[in-house]
């Protein structure tokens, strides 16, 4: 088992592969849930959007979006428990292409035979091909932006691409992903500010991410609530990752030290929105 510098078990392979099977088959056991308990949040807040901007179908950019698992949630009303009903790898035709054909056949039909829960536009920004491939193939995401932003200045075409958007979600890749990728994508918009939304584990501070935001014409509230992201991998990870938490000051009793990672989730609105409530006081 390696481990990355924050301590975090390296899981790279999982994002890597033609198809979803490997990453449900490895996260499933660890209880992967923030997608689930991110979608009403989503939800919510993209309803908030429509009727606040009055734009009938708001385009989407998910960030570190993998297979489109976000996009299959608030879009067509999955589920992780079915996703990961949906893509258990019983071994037959694992990794083979006529076991990923089969998988796009059924996930196409799931996106042609639900009506979106909401009119909406999913674009997703990764630099996972495959994964990324992958969820727009299958009819997830209506477009898809292959890239990586932290090194790389976006293309032209990915410019086009990224212009436009309405709402930036996130589920766990900030920390990774910093304010460089979100400058990039509010500077491809023209001077327009997307709402944010974006679940950030525990481990990793926000400082530099909302004061990047500020300067660019944003004001960011945390939500109250902390939200479970998967059960560490094993003892070590868990060790070394309360290390790096106690290291920066952050309490981990009771959380992170009961055996689950967690995250928080910061909402950040353009200075002035109309309607930006305390997010604290929104039931989901």
């Amino acid at each position: 088992m390696r481990f990355d510098e924050t301590g975090k078990v390296t899981l790279d392979h999982i994002y890597t592969q033609p198809d979803p099977r490997t990453y449900f088959s490895v996260l499933r056991p660890l209880g992967y849930r923030v997608p689930q308990q991110a979608k009403p949040y989503f939800a919510k807040l993209i309803k908030e959007y429509r009727e606040s901007e009055q734009v009938a179908a708001p385009q989407v950019l998910d960030i570190g979006c993998s297979y489109g698992i976000n996009a299959a949630l608030v879009k067509y009303d999955a589920t992780m428990d079915e996703l990961y009903e949906r893509y258990e790898d019983d071994g037959e035709n694992a990794g083979e292409d006529g076991g990923r054909e089969a998988l796009l056949a059924r996930d196409r039909e799931l996106s042609r035979s639900r009506r979106p829960a909401q009119p909406i536009r999913f674009v997703g920004l990764d630099a996972a091909g495959s994964a990324l491939s992958y969820a727009l193939e299958a009819g997830f995401l209506d477009d898809a932006v292959h890239a990586d932003l932290e090194n790389d200045e976006p293309t032209p075409r990915q410019r086009d691409q990224l212009s436009g958007t309405d709402l930036v979600i996130s589920t766990g890749c900030l920390g990774y992903v910093t304010e460089r990728t979100l400058t990039h994508v509010v500077r491809a918009q023209g001077g327009r500010l997307p709402w944010m939304a974006h679940f950030v584990l525990r481990m990793f501070p926000f400082d530099r991410v909302e004061g990047a935001l500020a300067e660019l014409g944003y004001r960011t509230v945390r939500v109250d609530e902390v939200f479970k992201q998967r059960r560490f991998a094993s003892p070590e990870e868990q060790a070394l990752v309360l290390d790096g938490m106690s290291a920066a000051g952050v309490d981990t009793q009771g959380l992170e030290a009961e055996g689950w990672l967690y995250a928080q989730l910061y909402l950040s609105r353009p200075n002035g929105t109309s309607g930006h409530n305390d997010p604290n006081r929104e039931q989901k």
